[in-house]
């Protein structure tokens, strides 16, 4: 039996997508029973992804506040895997001040992450960013405000490389400067630091194809059926070709080919149950293109794959068989594109 890359689950739904405009947040000690109570014929998640942001984490908690979030995941037989660094605050193509703290929340982000790896929970993993900017602020200079998120990052790479982590900027439609797969490679060209890569999201990426913000990079053609299935796999292989060598982290999630959003979130990839019938994708397989080569060879890079299921509704996440079904569906994706060790 395949036992990497190592599943987790994700803690963030909890927040993301909730608030005033929304259903109230699920606290983090929910999430983490959940996802410690999910098993599918003896299989368990191995572990977890957090966000770094109130109120689930305070992150300038004390050592031993982190160390007793590390003894409480670690005593649900989970580890820790990727962060998410909370740098909305600091646009990265903002004024000086606002990308001064852009950085600083990184550094802060990967001083958490390296306590907690001292602490033996955090085997693995990248600190995962974003631009903080919207595509329509951006698109008023595409040219200097990419130049600014580029510098930005190169800066909070600098800053990660001292406690030897990585940055993974999120694929997401809703990013300027990351909204479609040219601009990201772009972004990324501009970045030139050893420790930067993607982090591609099976929901969000997969409207990069869509041109979805950005129609001039559009994979699919206008005329598309769902039902083509052979069109969909050579965009999936057009798409992962060009952002495959770039990606560090992998979310496995469901798309029905929409956007949405909810609470203070803008309009995404929107992210479906793994069960659900209006899923556009083959889970288990289109993984695939991200986990293997051209060639189909395994390529190893992620040593964890994490589900992402963001704006679900309260009550289907506090329904112990959707992460049962989600767990189920993680399997199938270990079983497929896995290994043992």
């Amino acid at each position: 039996m395949n036992n990497f890359p190592r599943l987790h689950n994700a803690t963030w739904p909890g927040i993301v997508g909730k608030g005033p405009d929304s259903e109230p947040v699920i606290s983090f000690d929910t999430m983490l029973e959940k996802t410690a109570a999910a098993e599918v014929n003896g299989v368990k998640f191995d572990g977890i992804d957090i966000g770094l942001f109130d109120p689930h984490i305070d992150l300038d908690m004390s050592d031993h506040g982190i160390k007793r979030l590390a003894e409480k995941v670690a005593g649900l037989n989970l580890n820790i895997g990727s962060l998410v660094a909370p740098i909305w605050g600091g646009p990265a193509m903002g004024s000086a001040a606002e990308r001064k703290t852009f950085v600083e929340m990184v550094r802060k982000s990967c001083e958490f992450g390296q306590k907690l790896k001292d602490l033996g929970v955090r085997p693995y993993g990248v600190v995962r960013i974003d631009s903080a900017s919207s595509v329509e602020t951006w698109s008023k200079d595409p040219v200097g405000n990419t130049k600014l998120i580029a510098q930005t990052f190169r800066e909070a790479c600098d800053v990660a490389a001292d406690f030897g982590e990585k940055l993974a900027a999120e694929g997401e439609i809703c990013w300027g400067g990351m909204h479609s797969w040219r601009a990201m490679i772009d972004t990324l060209e501009q970045v030139d630091r050893p420790n930067i890569g993607f982090q591609a999201d099976m929901s969000h990426t997969f409207l990069y194809m869509l041109g979805y913000n950005s129609p001039e990079d559009r994979i699919l053609p206008k005329d598309f059926q769902w039902s083509d299935r052979e069109a969909l796999t050579e965009g999936l292989k057009t798409l992962t070709k060009a952002l495959r060598p770039w990606t560090i982290d992998f979310h496995v999630a469901q798309n029905d080919g929409t956007v949405f959003g909810s609470g203070s979130h803008d309009k995404t990839g929107r992210h479906c149950l793994a069960t659900d019938p209006n899923g556009r994708l083959d889970i288990a397989k289109d993984a695939g293109h991200w986990l293997r080569d051209d060639k189909g060879e395994l390529t190893k890079v992620m040593r964890h794959i994490c589900w992402d299921g963001c704006m679900f509704p309260n009550a289907v996440m506090g329904n112990q068989q959707t992460w049962n079904d989600i767990l189920a569906a993680m399997i199938k994706v270990r079983e497929n594109h896995g290994w043992e060790e």
